[in-house]
């Protein structure tokens, strides 16, 4: 399972830079040629996606493996989020992970 989350993790980085990161350093590009950089970059997160689904899957019903993928993109869209786009952290960020965590929680139950 650990293999599985540390996948989920790479993948999800990919996949918020490709989201994400030219809201930063491409507004000035045109959105044709932001759009094939986006899915060049999604390329790579679903060569860690897929595999990490199938080993999780082995391990974990669908929804316990979906809930930790969600997670683990708030986790990694809050740090790129407060490290890259330098947005202000503020309370509320911190309710939506409890209730996140409350999810992961019953999900596992």
């Amino acid at each position: 399972m650990i293999k599985s989350i540390t996948l989920l993790l790479i993948s999800n980085l990919f996949m918020t830079f490709a989201w994400y990161r030219h809201l930063k350093n491409l507004n000035t590009r045109p959105l044709w040629a932001v759009v094939f950089i986006s899915w060049g970059i999604a390329f790579f997160e679903y060569c860690f996606q897929v595999p990490a689904n199938r080993i999780g899957f082995q391990y974990l019903t669908l929804p316990q493996l979906k809930l930790i993928q969600e997670c683990i993109t708030l986790l990694v869209f809050v740090a790129f989020s407060i490290f890259y786009m330098n947005v202000k952290f503020n309370l509320n960020h911190l309710w939506a992970a409890a209730c996140l965590l409350g999810a992961v929680y019953f999900v596992f139950k």
